[in-house]
């Protein structure tokens, strides 16, 4: 059974919330601001954090930087409706997805397994796939530990799936669509800047560690590529 950390200091929206993830097999435990919600997923003992933006005590947004500061746990972050600047900022700050309030319990669920099937894919990928090398790029997929250089790049779950796809495809123009569908577990929708965001994320990790901007290329309307030496 899944460990789930939800944090929203919407109690009713937690306790429905609950008992849906409950009958759909997972594990709950709940959090009513954002210092708590800290605490717990700190403990290291859960697979996914549903985080909340706007709470007492503490933000989600500065929980999600703590969080970020020492456990590489998924999250998802629920955002209001219509409010794109959390969410970009989110994925920025490393969120793995998120989800606008009020949020469909179905559609949660899906979230939050497409997350846990990425990890468990990842997990049972066999020993012959297990590295990929792109020049100076280096993955291994397993661990999900990247290198630039031999140096560490330190990347989220989304973040490592979408280096990944462009890593096996280097070369080629990998459209959003298809990095959606094969990085995220859904469809692109209208305004969804998603892996924008994540590739943004990579390109400055990897730009840090002298890795040049020109490494990932956006190609307008098509998509992105890792470009070759």
């Amino acid at each position: 059974m899944s460990k789930l950390l939800l944090v929203d200091d919407d109690q009713e929206l937690c306790l429905l919330l609950k008992e849906y993830l409950q009958t759909e097999g997972f594990q709950v435990t709940l959090a009513h601001d954002g210092a708590a919600g800290l605490e717990a997923a700190l403990t290291g003992q859960y697979e996914v954090i549903v985080l909340d933006v706007m709470m007492p005590v503490m933000s989600g947004l500065d929980a999600l930087r703590k969080i970020r500061d020492n456990i590489r746990t998924p999250v998802i972050m629920l955002t209001a409706k219509g409010e794109t600047v959390d969410r970009i900022v989110g994925l920025e700050m490393g969120a793995d997805d998120y989800l606008p309030k009020p949020c469909n319990p179905r559609e949660l669920v899906a979230r939050v397994r497409a997350i846990l099937r990425r990890a468990e894919d990842n997990e049972t990928k066999s020993p012959i796939s297990d590295e990929i090398r792109v020049d100076e790029l280096f993955i291994q997929i397993k661990s999900h530990a990247a290198f630039y250089q031999e140096q560490p790049v330190p990347l989220t779950g989304a973040e490592f799936t979408v280096l990944e796809l462009l890593m096996r495809e280097a070369g080629e123009v990998i459209s959003k669509e298809t990095l959606t569908e094969k990085a995220l577990n859904r469809k692109l929708t209208p305004y969804d800047r998603s892996i924008d965001v994540h590739v943004s994320n990579i390109r400055k990790k990897l730009a840090a560690l002298g890795a040049s901007k020109e490494l990932i290329i956006n190609i307008r309307g098509a998509g992105y590529m890792l470009t070759r030496q």
